[in-house]
């Protein structure tokens, strides 16, 4: 067991796509978990470069929809803290245009 812990996750899949998992296991001499952590692990690897899902994860940081541990968590340190420099100026910049618009009514 990691130092993470492990949680236990039920969900739903088709048959086939069980079948195939169970059928690799087989192959590879380990059990269905190790074959969809494995899976799971690669497929957000692979989330986290993608330029497409990492906007997605920005947009859901700047909404506040997702905290900057889950960010780090997707997308790496480095990355989060420049999602979080922008969400900051971003921020500002909204503290200021808001304030000049009261300013001016």
């Amino acid at each position: 067991m990691s130092s993470e812990g492990k949680k236990r996750v039920q969900f739903r899949a088709p048959q086939g796509l069980v079948d195939r998992a169970d059928a690799l296991a087989t192959v590879l001499e380990t059990d269905r978990t190790d074959i969809l952590t494995n899976a799971l692990r690669e497929y957000l690897r692979d989330a986290s470069h993608d330029d497409d899902s990492k906007q997605e994860i920005a947009e859901a940081y700047y909404g506040d929809d997702i905290t900057f541990q889950e960010v780090k968590e997707l997308v790496g340190h480095e990355e989060a803290a420049n999602f979080r420099v922008l969400k900051n100026q971003l921020r500002d910049e909204f503290v200021d245009e808001t304030a000049e618009e009261l300013a001016n009514s």
